[in-house]
This record gives C-alpha cells, structure tokens and sequence, in this order.
C-alpha cells in the first residue's frame, strides 16, 4: 500500500511521520525548505506532560535536558504579588524550550527511520485525488509526482494544502502583539516563570500593561510585551533594548544588570479555525486547521495532540482498510476541543484587554483574572486544559458495569506507573502510541511481586481471556492503584491516551462492546464534544 504524503516538516508534521512509523506506516514527509532550521531563540515552545511524554517516546530524547521545567509561576501586578505556584513531582510544571531544538530532535529521529522518507526543496504544486489514493504534485529542481494512500497538510497558517482544498479559515486576525527578546541575565527568580501586569516603572504609553518572563536553558530568558491593542508601530531595535533595560532595572535594585542580548521578534497571534479538518483522503493539522495563542495558550501543543489523536486512525485504516466513522472522528474530536478553547480566549479576552484594563475593573476582581491568565499558561482551566472527547462519536454507550475513577471518559489518563507483560515497570504512558488498545487492571499488591506469580491467579486468566477476544489487538497492564479506582477497576485506554471506560471487575461483553464502540462500531452515544472542564 501507498506511503502517507505528509506536507510539512516542521514539528507536527515529523511527530505524526514518527507517529505512524510506531506503528508500521510509511510516510512520505514533503519539506519545501532544505531539511534543516535556523536556530531561533525568540520562538520557543510550551509543551504540558503529555505531548512532553510524547515527543520524548517517538526520539527518545529527554527533552527535559533540552529546555527547563518551570520550577513556579508567579503573576505580579504592579508591586503586589497576586499568585504563587510551587511544581514539584507530583505535579509537574510546562517545559519550555528552543522550537528549533523540539524540531532538530524530532529531525534527527526521522533521519534514522526506515519508513519515513524526507523530500527536502519540494513545494506543493497540486494534489488529486480518488477512491483509492492521493496523488501529489511538487514543483521545483526536485518537482515530482507522488503517491500515497493518504495526504496530510502540516504545511501551517498559510498551508497550500487547505488552499487547494477549497477550505475555508476564518477568524480574527493579530488578536495580539508582542515584542520578543532572547537575552541572558541573572533575574532574582530562577527556573520560575512569572507575568507582570501594570509595572510600576511604566504607567503609562505603549508596551505598559504587560510582560511575561520564561527561563530557557544556560540562564537564558524569553521576555514577551503586550504591545497595545490595534498597535502598527514599528517595533525599533533602539525601542526593544530600552524596554529591555527598564524591565530588568525593575526586576532588580533599580538599576540594570548585565545581559546579553541573543535574539528578538516580534510575535503576532491570529485566531482562526477552518471550516473542515478533512476532504476525502486528505486531512489538516498543526496551524493548517487552527490558530490560537493568546492569554498564553499554546497552538503547537495542540498541533502534537492533532497528530497523535489522528496517526492511530489512520494505521489502523492503512493496515486494515478504510473505516470512514473512526477517520471522521479525527475532525468531530479534535476541531470541537480547539474550538472550545477558542471561544474561552474570546470570552475572556475583553475583560482582560478592555480599553480600562484592570484599572477599570471592580475591587477585588484582578486576583480573578489573575487567575484566568495563569490557567493559559499554565495549561489549566477552559484556556489551558487538554480537551477530552467525551462525546465523541467512539464514545460507547452506557455500559452496566461502568464505575467512576478521578479520570472522565474521553479525558486524558493519569500517568500512573504499570507492569508490562514483560514484567518491567513503565509509566503508562510509554506504552501508548503503538496502535495497541490498553487495558489496565488496578491490583493493589501485585508490585511486591514478580509478575510470573500472580499472572495465572485470580481474575487474570480471564481478564487475560477477554483481551485475547478483543476485536482489536490490546496490551494487558497491571497498576496497584489509580486515581478514585478501586481494587479489581478494568480500564480501557485508548492508543492516545484518553480513557474510554473503567468497569468494575472483569466484564467481558462490556468490555468488547467499548472496544468496539472506539473502533468505530456501531454503537454510540449522543452527546456534545468540548473541553475537558466543560
């Protein structure tokens, strides 16, 4: 069978190339550029645990090492401090780093894969398609034709692909300014990421009403300003350095300390959403489809999640042929998550960038909105949360032995540790993305021994049995607990993580018909996808 065309080198598009490789396709991956990045500093990324767990299990780079792990996050206003978070362990803080690091690991994974093939200098000229395949276009030295069983447009905002698509992308466009700078300094707080809203040094004129500070790697920082709403001005080298001094002279004792200034930029956010995330065999994903960004928001983040959420659907329809209600889920799940987000940033937008500002807001309101900016960046709340798919058309119906755990079906599971079949000890999620379905037991005691001894005890066997039955391949696991489950809870995971149901006890009828169900089976259950706190 045809390889996968994959339009687009950039993170989303090499995650979704490894992705598929995981679980045995190939992938063409189409880079109009020459296969390599320029080293930016002004343009890093903020990745939450879960798209972190898998960007590190497709390259096996700890990108911990890579970037910084926030230690805190502070929001001040004026000279108050409004809100502190300490992250430990059990509640890790964002990783922030160096897109071009994120992109240059993911390149070198690529790089030794057997199944992903790099066209560097190929620009997309035209695709056609028909029942059977995709056929693609590139112009240039290296203007080829290509085929491929499926095509997916990671080719970003300006993406060719949803232009000979004829999709629409509407939105709203520079919802936000920022000026960047790079530098590297010594602040008074260290690994800890903070906002700053009305600083006390600058009451008034443009660049007043907010900075943000992220560490980098090697004492570096990203300093980011709110540029004022509807501002054209040119943003002047002179005009960024004095900013720069004022912000550390104010950080500091009043007067600024030594930097070095690595790079600077300036970012624009747009929102947009298009209309259709899926023509046929051909599909969108990363800024293809979306872009989102302000209050902290995170578009990349997402962009990962569009990909690990569509690289299972489209194995599966690659090894085992088309299944049009589990492909039609990538769109029905992922768009409405976005779109949930979207409509969040729009609705808090206005209270947070009103032409009073915060000055115009009642007594005692600030800590509230304070709030809401720390949910964006932090990857909380309606702004910042990973959407969970509880109505997703794989969604099963009511099953009689479903219990509640601490996880909601269609939401993202708790990385708790589990015993392979190999009798190792992983966290749970090294073991997605391998096309598999998982099912967890949780058996308190079962860690104390080896797995040999208790693997043909109890309700094992059977469990062992009804997994065995499965209409589709899956990977028995044991964990002594999990979030609000009790003992003998049987979880049912999705390949991308997101739980589909926890029964009480071994129940296999149940248990088939939500495999089933998530397969794209017949059965279903009305209900309205959106985020996971709604």
């Amino acid at each position: 069978m045809d390889p996968v065309i994959i339009v687009g080198a950039g993170p989303v598009g090499l995650t979704l190339a490894l992705a598929l490789a995981r679980q045995e396709v190939p992938s063409v991956v189409l880079d109009e550029g020459p296969g390599k990045d320029e080293p930016r500093l002004a343009r890093t990324v903020v990745l939450r645990a879960d798209t972190t767990a898998l960007v590190e299990r497709l390259t096996g780079v700890p990108l911990a090492e890579e970037g910084v792990r926030w230690a805190g996050w502070r929001s001040l206003r004026r000279k108050q401090v409004m809100r502190e978070i300490t992250f430990d362990d059990t509640e890790p803080g964002p990783l922030h780093l160096a897109q071009h690091v994120l992109t240059g690991a993911l390149r070198t994974a690529v790089a030794g894969e057997r199944l992903v093939k790099v066209a560097v200098d190929s620009r997309l000229d035209a695709v056609e398609q028909e029942s059977s395949g995709v056929t693609a276009r590139t112009r240039g030295d290296k203007g080829t034709w290509w085929r491929g069983s499926y095509l997916v447009g990671c080719d970003g905002p300006r993406s060719t692909v949803r232009k000979l698509q004829d999709i629409r992308f509407p939105g709203r466009t520079a919802v936000e300014r920022h000026a960047v700078a790079a530098l590297r300094t010594e602040l008074p707080w260290t690994d800890e990421a903070l906002i700053h809203r009305m600083p006390p040094w600058r009451t008034s004129g443009p660049w007043a009403g907010e900075v943000t500070a992220r560490p980098l790697p090697d004492g570096a920082w990203r300093l980011d300003w709110l540029l004022p709403p509807g501002s054209k001005d040119l943003v002047t080298p002179e005009l960024l350095v004095t900013r720069v001094r004022e912000t550390l002279a104010g950080w500091t004792d009043g007067s600024t300390p030594p930097y070095e200034l690595l790079d600077t930029g300036v970012h624009t956010v747009h929102h947009r959403l298009a209309r259709r995330w899926r023509a046929g065999r051909v599909f969108l994903a990363g800024d293809a489809a979306h872009l989102l960004g302000t209050l902290g928001t995170q578009g990349l983040d997402e962009g990962l999640r569009d990909a690990d959420n569509l690289a299972w659907k489209l194995a599966l329809a690659w090894h085992h042929g088309p299944h049009e209600t589990l492909l039609d889920s990538y769109q029905t799940e992922r768009r409405a998550v976005v779109a949930a987000r979207l409509r969040a940033a729009d609705q808090v937008l206005p209270l947070l960038r009103g032409s009073g500002g915060l000055r115009a807001l009642v007594p005692g309101s600030a800590r509230g909105h304070e709030a809401l900016l720390t949910d964006g960046h932090l990857g909380r709340g309606p702004l910042g949360e990973p959407g969970g798919y509880a109505g997703s058309p794989l969604t099963p119906p009511p099953l009689e032995a479903e219990v509640p755990v601490d996880t909601p079906p269609g939401t993202q599971v708790a990385d708790v540790r589990v015993t392979a079949e190999d009798g190792s000890f992983v966290p749970l999620r090294e073991r997605l993305g391998r096309g598999a379905l998982l099912v967890v037991l949780i058996a308190p005691g079962t860690g104390v021994w080896e797995r040999k001894h208790w693997v043909t005890a109890g309700i094992m066997p059977r469990l062992a049995a009804a997994v065995t039955a499965l209409p589709h391949p899956a990977e028995l696991l044991v964990a002594e607990s999990y979030p609000g489950a009790a003992a003998h809870t049987v979880l049912l995971v999705r390949p991308d993580g997101h739980l589909v149901t926890a029964l009480n006890g071994v129940r296999p009828a149940d248990l088939y018909a939500a495999a089933e169900a998530t397969l794209g089976g017949p059965a279903r259950r009305e209900a309205t996808v959106g985020s996971a706190s709604t």
